[in-house]
């Protein structure tokens, strides 16, 4: 009975912990933790959380001032994710503070940040540590008198109706987002100093940021294309943020609405709010866009073992399996950009390499006429897509003293000359010798 009990309780422990732990088949963890300013946008924003949840993530609500907050214990990690919808918190409860949101990105995790007029300056600090930096005046909101949404009030133009996506099938999807995002809030720039910082969704060049209420005495700092609504960074460690400045274009009144944008006469009857929201988190947390590569493979051409050394002048083959994560299962990815290196200090071999279409990649090519420890590398790449970076150590010796040619060509001139000289001292020397 006691055996019974104790294998009834390990099996228990087992279907736990595989719940709980990282899945490498799902890429991306499944615990989240969702950080409020009122526990009220649960429901308002319940749309965008039900689909995070019909997508297999455990999501964990918690007021940002929660005392108890903590991202990790016995520098284990708690959550796979973050979601800050707490514009306004001055300061995280518990454990939690700038440093730590900073070291959870560093350690490979995911972050979406949305703010809004009431943005805190911790909010922002942690955005500006990303690479975007939200308008300094906290009345300011993003304007846009051309491209608002039409509205039974005629209202400041503060709700906008943005239509100016990144054409990235990586990070949007393949599915066209036809309907504008409707989208109230603040603007930010990118970083000058920041190169990972993307702009997802653009202000229209008539956009600027300023206080609605009040007339503008200076030109606004923020206008037209300085002027990004939603941003993406992807760090070199390919963690994946989000960066949004409305925190209702994640609610369901924004996502169940109709929207016109002025000037224009379509109506629609839905914004594109949830399927832009939906398909660029699918992007954040990776289950689009992640590549992995296996199966690194080199040979002499017509063997199949690899050598533990190459001679110079070799002929070989190179190949590589490329696959991309489908959010279910892992499928083969195809281009045509993917090259390989054969490097020493700097790349002696540059080839693209060719695809079966079915992730396999290869190439063939002539092994330099340099001795020295080489290397096999990919670096790939590629927006929207997480990057490749795989090197494989190889040395290449010279030709041994009895793999030369017998006789070589270009030497030819050399054996004709050493005979003659040999010829004409023979003849040099019988006409010294016997001529009177």
């Amino acid at each position: 009975m006691a055996k019974l009990a104790i294998a009834i309780f390990l099996a228990i422990s087992l279907v736990l912990f595989s719940r709980l732990s990282f899945s490498r088949e799902s890429l991306t963890g499944r615990r989240i933790l969702v950080l409020l300013d009122d526990l009220s946008i649960k429901s308002s924003h319940s749309i965008f959380f039900n689909s995070l949840r019909s997508r297999g993530f455990d999501l964990d609500f918690k007021l940002a001032e929660d005392k108890s907050l903590s991202l990790q214990r016995y520098s284990q990690y708690l959550y796979d994710g973050l979601v800050l919808f707490s514009p306004s918190v001055e300061r995280f409860g518990g454990a939690l503070d700038l440093g730590a949101v900073l070291d959870f990105v560093d350690s490979g995790h995911n972050l979406i940040i949305a703010a809004d007029s009431s943005a805190s300056d911790l909010i922002k600090s942690v955005a500006t540590e990303c690479g975007v930096d939200f308008d300094e005046d906290p009345s300011a909101m993003v304007i846009d008198h051309n491209s608002y949404a039409v509205s039974e009030t005629e209202g400041d133009h503060t709700l906008i109706a943005a239509d100016d996506f990144i054409e990235s099938d990586a990070i949007l999807g393949k599915n066209k987002i036809e309907a504008p995002i409707l989208f109230e809030g603040i603007g930010h720039s990118l970083n000058a100093g920041s190169s990972l910082v993307v702009k997802v969704l653009s202000a229209s060049p008539s956009a600027y940021s300023a206080n609605p209420s009040s007339k503008l005495s200076n030109p606004p700092s923020l206008t037209g294309p300085a002027l990004s609504l939603v941003s993406v960074v992807q760090a070199r460690n390919n963690a994946r943020i989000m960066i949004s400045g409305s925190l209702s274009m994640f609610s369901n009144r924004f996502f169940r609405s109709g929207v016109q944008k002025a000037g224009t006469s379509a109506k629609y009857k839905k914004s594109g709010n949830e399927q832009f929201v939906t398909e660029l988190s699918k992007w954040v947390f990776h289950e689009r866009g992640h590549l992995k590569a296996v199966n690194v493979r080199h040979q002499k051409v017509g063997e199949t073992d690899e050598p533990a050394v190459y001679r110079i002048k070799d002929d070989l083959d190179f190949s590589v399996e490329i696959y991309e994560w489908s959010g279910k299962s892992w499928e083969p990815y195809v281009a045509d950009d993917v090259q390989v290196q054969f490097y020493m200090m700097s790349p002696y071999v540059l080839n693209t390499l060719s695809t079966d279409q079915k992730g396999l990649y290869h190439t063939s090519f002539k092994v330099p006429d340099v001795y020295g420890v080489f290397q096999f590398k990919i670096e790939y790449h590629k927006l929207g897509y997480t990057s490749l970076s795989l090197s494989k150590q190889i040395p290449v010796r010279p030709f041994r003293h009895n793999e030369y040619e017998r006789f070589i060509t270009t030497a030819f001139p050399y054996y004709g000359a050493s005979f003659t000289t040999m010829a004409g001292f023979f003849i040099f020397s019988f006409i010294f010798l016997y001529h009177k």
